[in-house]
């Protein structure tokens, strides 16, 4: 590899981590409406997937609002996660965030994701 080829080189890494810039295609989504119209329009398994990564998110936004500690065995499970096939991920996380509803609202505390 020629001295001009290894110079370009690091550019064209940075020029393709840039769709993960704000504004890039994969980039983050500010904007809840915009992350919703994205996820509608993936395909099915996929939307699924994202839907009940997003319950998640917004679940341990929730727990970390009210300054609740997620349960040990929950936490255990969503760690294993990656491990998971698309499906089996999506099953777990249905499972998860039951889970972590019916802890809110045994705490007295699911009241605090409707507002």
């Amino acid at each position: 590899m020629s001295k001009d080829e290894k110079k370009c080189r690091p550019k064209d890494i940075f020029g393709a981590l840039d769709r993960f810039e704000p504004g890039g295609a994969s980039g983050p989504i500010e904007n809840r409406n915009e992350y919703e119209q994205r996820v509608r329009e993936l395909p099915p398994d996929q939307k699924l997937l994202a839907e009940e990564s997003t319950r998640l998110a917004d679940l341990c936004q929730c727990f970390s609002r009210q300054q609740i500690d997620i349960p040990p065995e929950l936490l255990e499970q969503i760690a294993g996660l990656s491990k998971l096939t698309i499906s089996e991920r999506i099953r777990a996380l249905v499972e998860i965030n039951r889970g972590l509803m019916e802890y809110l609202n045994a705490s007295g505390q699911g009241s605090a994701m409707r507002h």
